[in-house]
């Protein structure tokens, strides 16, 4: 789709923090983080909702989820994560996204309610993405 920003990101057509990317997704830092190395994982073929997703895709989807939900744990040294995902009510992009937030014990974040932090610069964020993408 020719003016989705994830779609756009996944395709290397606008800047992104990529921290992976094959022929079923792309996943990269969100630049309006819930913590420091929050990842968004997508698609690479464009779809709204989940219920969008074609079937044979579900699968490879989230076996990519879960690789990545493993990698941002152990990258970050976090003690768990939050994965979590939106149709429509709250998609700040109508693309299909996957967030994939690393937790650790008093971290702060409560309920629903998402506090957003920021990074220092462009070289703390691609830290960031070095540390998953190692434990790829």
């Amino acid at each position: 789709m020719d003016d989705c920003l994830f779609c756009a990101i996944a395709n290397g057509d606008k800047p992104g923090h990529i921290v992976f990317r094959d022929e079923a997704v792309a996943a990269f830092l969100d630049t309006r983080p819930v913590f420091k190395g929050h990842l968004l994982v997508v698609p690479r073929l464009h779809v709204e909702t989940l219920t969008d997703l074609p079937t044979d895709q579900v699968g490879p989807f989230f076996l990519r989820v879960q690789t990545l939900t493993a990698a941002v744990e152990s990258g970050l040294a976090a003690r768990g994560s939050f994965v979590a995902m939106n149709n429509r009510i709250s998609q700040s992009v109508p693309h299909l996204h996957v967030h994939i937030v690393p937790r650790n014990p008093k971290d702060g974040l409560r309920g629903f309610f998402w506090p957003r932090t920021k990074y220092a610069d462009d070289t703390e964020i691609e830290a960031y993405a070095e540390k998953i993408r190692a434990c790829l």
